[in-house]
């Protein structure tokens, strides 16, 4: 945390820059935050990770002929300059009391929580966050399954409440089976990943779990005996 920052500020990435555009220093970066009008809008302060030199936002849009927005920066004037900027991480500083909708989490507050089943057994920890379009898939490793991806649905988490270190799933939904058993019959297909921030590296990511799709801390219906709800 930089000298300077308040306590409760941190740092968030929200963008990763993938190349440049044109010759007056615009980059095309790939969005990593679930609010790009407002983390990319002119006048706000991106740091390139690591640093807390200023990049100021002076006119950012959306790519209508590919993937992507792109963002040119004051401090940015030439071509040779943006691409110094080539696959580096863009963070925000956000303050989280206030920050967040309800039904919202940041990635980071999900990554090392414990998942149980409906009766209560440990099933391993989420290592890692991923996106394949509109939907955030954890990454869970450790337990009785081996390594498995956990959509976050309903349909799969019966008890979403990352900050009390609580996520049920029901297991039978997801059909997993033990390592064993799976590599006996047909691999099971994992849907195509999208680069997010660097796996397993901690890094506080911005994402979200709406609270239509999973039941977080705040709206998750009671639980009898801490199992999920029917």
């Amino acid at each position: 945390m930089a000298e300077g920052r308040p306590a409760s500020a941190q740092r968030l990435v929200v963008a990763l820059v993938r190349g440049v555009h044109g010759l007056r220093g615009a980059v095309r970066v790939e969005v990593l935050t679930d609010r790009p009008e407002r983390r990319y809008r002119p006048g706000v302060v991106l740091h390139r990770e690591g640093s807390d030199d200023p990049l100021t936002i002076a006119s950012a849009e959306a790519i209508a002929d590919g993937p992507g927005w792109r963002v040119r920066f004051r401090e940015i004037a030439t071509r040779e300059a943006a691409d110094t900027l080539r696959g580096a991480y863009l963070e925000t500083v956000v303050h989280p009391v206030g920050e967040l909708s309800r039904g919202e989490v940041y990635w980071h507050e999900v990554i090392g929580v414990t998942v149980r089943g409906l009766d209560g057994a440990e099933l391993g920890t989420v290592q890692d966050v991923y996106r394949v379009a509109e939907n955030e898939v954890y990454i869970v490793r450790g337990g009785p399954y081996g390594t498995f991806d956990l959509p976050a649905v309903r349909a799969f988490i019966r008890i979403f409440a990352p900050r009390r270190g609580e996520i049920v799933i029901d297991p039978s939904a997801l059909d997993l089976q033990p390592p064993k058993v799976r590599a006996a019959g047909e691999a099971r297909k994992r849907a195509p990943r999208r680069t997010s921030p660097k796996r397993g590296s901690g890094r506080p990511a911005e994402g979200e779990a709406p609270s239509d799709t999973v039941p977080t801390e705040a709206d998750a219906p009671p639980a009898a005996d801490d199992e999920a709800a029917g």
